[in-house]
């Protein structure tokens, strides 16, 4: 007579893996959240990314905008007409500050807003963007001659 699993066999089988998934839930959930710093490095190589696309398909110079004193930035550029819709933006998260916005090696950190222009072939402006919360520094960098964004930490 073959042996099988018993209906209650599975079901409590079911139940252990159901209260396993439950207590990994909210580690889980955290892990997937971005906040702080990480919500920072995404936002900016998210905007540099659509810039780039944007500049490449569209055939036009599109710029990355920074508002140091808001702490925020957005694309702008390459619309219809020559005139300048806003793409996409983002503002940074609370406790990550601008601590450095170098374009072209000149320093914008002080300034009202710079911009950081993409071209069609794909080239961009050369930025160095560091940002700071209470616990680390980090280093945004675009190459110039690619237009892609990197990040690293910052050696202090």
């Amino acid at each position: 007579m073959p042996r099988a699993f018993t209906l209650i066999e599975v079901m409590v089988v079911v139940a252990i893996l159901g209260l396993v998934a439950a207590m990994g839930m909210p580690s889980i959930m955290k892990a997937l959240q971005k906040e702080g710093m990480r919500k920072a490095e995404s936002d900016v190589l998210d905007v540099c990314a659509a810039a780039r696309a944007k500049a490449i398909l569209s055939g036009q110079t599109v710029g990355v905008v920074f508002k140091p004193a808001e702490r925020s930035f957005s694309v702008e550029g390459g619309g219809p007409g020559g005139g300048s819709t806003y793409v996409h933006s983002s503002k940074l998260p609370d406790g990550v500050e601008i601590a450095m916005l170098d374009i072209n090696l000149q320093d914008f950190g002080a300034s009202e807003w710079a911009k950081v222009r993409f071209f069609r072939n794909g080239t961009s402006d050369e930025l160095t963007l560091v940002l700071h919360d209470r616990e680390r520094w980090r280093k945004i960098t675009l190459e110039y001659s690619t237009g892609l964004a990197s990040v690293s930490d910052v050696d202090r």
